[in-house]
């Protein structure tokens, strides 16, 4: 059978059509670059897999179509926090060592100082609602993490709201712990579990 060749147009609408599979830990749960809380607003495209000017082999369909969302992320010098934009989002992710002590949910003081800044980013988008997200490594229990992470969200909580003054009261906070799931980083050596030993805040865009 002679191969068939992709036209440029189909080459394109293939491209926009890959799936992406981001496989959580918790099939109910949703990863932390869609918490719970999020909506996407936009519907993908749609395409006619069975175009006639769509040159695939026999009986092959194209996948359904998904728009992908873009994402800018910046990282300090350091690595101790990492900004990522998407066309709907912003978060903020603190490593734990630059917040709390070691083993620790009580704010160093220059904590404060990093979540002065993430008030000040709320208010300028005027976000009306914020997800403050706790993750730990994988060393120790999972229960043990949970604890940790969740008291060490809190924490952030507690001192957003006091950072955005009466702003702070009409905001809707969602606040959790997730212990060692979702790790951004390889949990198998040090640099990578400090990524994952983390506090991340996350907002919408303003209009």
């Amino acid at each position: 059978m002679p191969r068939r060749s992709l036209t440029a147009a189909a080459a394109l609408t293939a491209a926009t059509a890959i799936m992406l599979s981001p496989g959580p830990a918790h099939a109910d749960d949703p990863t932390p670059s869609n918490p719970p809380g999020s909506t996407t607003n936009s519907p993908p495209p749609q395409v006619d897999a069975n175009s006639p000017g769509l040159k695939l082999a026999d009986g092959a369909t194209l996948a359904a179509a998904k728009v992908l969302d873009i994402k800018s992320v910046v990282e300090d010098m350091s690595g101790d926090e990492r900004r990522t934009d998407t066309s709907e989002d912003i978060t903020f992710a603190l490593q734990a060592e630059v917040l709390f002590p070691k083993d620790s949910a009580k704010l160093n003081p220059d904590a404060k100082v990093r979540i002065q800044a993430i008030a000040v980013e709320i208010t300028s988008q005027k976000a009306a609602t914020v997800r403050v997200f706790g993750f730990t490594d994988n060393l120790g229990s999972y229960a043990h993490g949970l604890t940790l992470s969740k008291k060490r969200a809190e924490s952030v909580h507690d001192a957003l709201q006091s950072a955005l003054g009466g702003d702070g009261g009409n905001l809707t906070f969602q606040v959790r712990g997730y212990s060692e799931d979702y790790p951004i980083a390889d949990n198998s050596t040090e640099q990578g579990r400090k990524k994952n030993r983390r506090v991340e805040v996350s907002f919408p865009k303003g209009d």
